[in-house]
């Protein structure tokens, strides 16, 4: 199935490792060409390097940003759109938590979770729609969260996935007469080399293999490569009556969370 992507021109941020470099590595595999950012510059070069020697080095660029603040958003757009020549494409990945359970967590806490999540994803979506608008349309999806409807982990991680599977839903109506299309894609579980779940296991493997039978019917965490097809699909034209949709890629795990 050709997905339509050859020479598209996409920006993944959080793409130097996990979902987010798999993203990257899928869509240059169907013929886009990515810009993808980081906050720390050593796995941007690593990451670069990597991609470059599979895709060839016109294809890929990596930018050290931190998208969790507004300046340092708009700034990894701007760059990205000098080195792509436009935009076509976003995947708006990154996202973490901070602070304990409630009585453990601080205000501070609460902000930066919602702005690794939420504000990061509202602040790419403002500044790539201009572009997408002066190129005829664009695609968009937000990397949510299992979390985001089924609670098991800290409140303020589900509230900040919540709020972008409705971002995503709302500004799907605001932006469809600009032929722009947005979509959440929400992971469950995932194991990958050097990710949380692959520490914990490290640590507590028992611990880890209960949770997987308890919570999992077929027996099994995703792949970052899973979650990247999905959102490589729906990022597509064979997708282009997708739109406003919450596509979730969790196997059928029930809570998300071991506690």
């Amino acid at each position: 199935m050709d997905l339509g992507l050859t020479n598209k021109c996409a920006l993944v941020t959080g793409g130097a490792r996990g979902i987010g470099r798999a993203i990257a590595a899928s869509l240059l595999a169907e013929g886009a060409r990515v810009a993808f950012c980081s906050r720390s510059p050593e796995p941007v070069v690593e990451t670069e390097r990597q991609l470059r020697e599979a895709a060839g080095p016109e294809r890929v660029f990596g930018f050290p940003a931190d998208v969790a603040t507004a300046e340092g958003a708009a700034g990894f757009v701007a760059d990205a759109v000098v080195a792509l020549g436009g935009v076509d494409l976003l995947v708006a990945n990154v996202g973490g938590s901070a602070g304990g359970w409630l009585e453990e967590s601080t205000h501070d806490d609460w902000q930066r979770t919602f702005a690794l999540n939420l504000f990061h994803a509202v602040d790419t979506i403002r500044a790539v729609v201009p572009h997408m608008r002066q190129r005829g349309g664009g695609s968009i999806v937000v990397v949510a969260s299992i979390s985001g409807w089924k609670p098991g982990g800290k409140a303020q991680y589900a509230a900040a996935k919540a709020a972008e599977i409705q971002l995503a839903a709302s500004l799907a109506e605001e932006l469809a007469p600009d032929r722009i299309r947005i979509n959440t894609v929400s992971p469950g579980s995932v194991l990958y080399e050097g990710g949380g779940w692959d520490r914990r296991m490290q640590r507590e493997p028992e611990v880890i293999e209960a949770f997987i039978q308890r919570e999992f019917p077929g027996g099994r965490m995703g792949t970052a490569e899973e979650i990247a097809d999905v959102v490589t699909f729906a990022l597509s034209r064979r997708a282009s009556w997708v739109n406003g949709a919450h596509l979730a890629v969790d196997g059928a795990q029930r809570r998300p969370s071991i506690g």
